[in-house]
């Protein structure tokens, strides 16, 4: 379980707007083409989206910065969690999101990577725009 995700990808948003897009339900709902989300948005709360294939427990919760969670896929092997750091950084008009995602198995590295991507930098970008 070595393997780790870092992506940067800029956004056309305030850091709170983003945080809020990644912390509030509704929100993160409409984002990612209406599929529900239940998220309790402070540290130790849970998570649950995409109808619940991705869970997981807030880890820290710095509104405007950082949010950080312990983030598995529903398949995964029972207690298994991986670490998502989403870092805030404000850009112009914009944030640099800096993300690293560690902790999961190596095998699902390639899926992972390509499904950051897919199912968060598009669908944030595209909502956005």
């Amino acid at each position: 379980m070595a393997h780790r995700i870092h992506q940067e990808i800029t956004l056309a948003a305030s850091p709170a707007r983003i945080y809020e897009l990644l912390t509030d339900p509704g929100e993160f709902s409409r984002t990612s083409g209406g599929a529900p989300a239940s998220i309790d948005a402070k540290a130790g709360g849970a998570f649950s989206l995409f109808g619940g294939m991705i869970h997981g427990v807030n880890v820290e919760c710095a509104p405007g910065a950082r949010l950080v969670q312990a983030w598995r896929v529903k398949n995964w092997e029972p207690g298994l969690y991986s670490l998502a750091r989403f870092e805030l950084r404000p850009d112009g008009d914009s944030t640099r999101v800096v993300f690293d995602h560690t902790g999961f198995p190596e095998e699902q590295g390639e899926h992972l990577e390509q499904g950051w991507h897919a199912n968060y930098w598009d669908p944030l970008a595209k909502r956005l725009a």
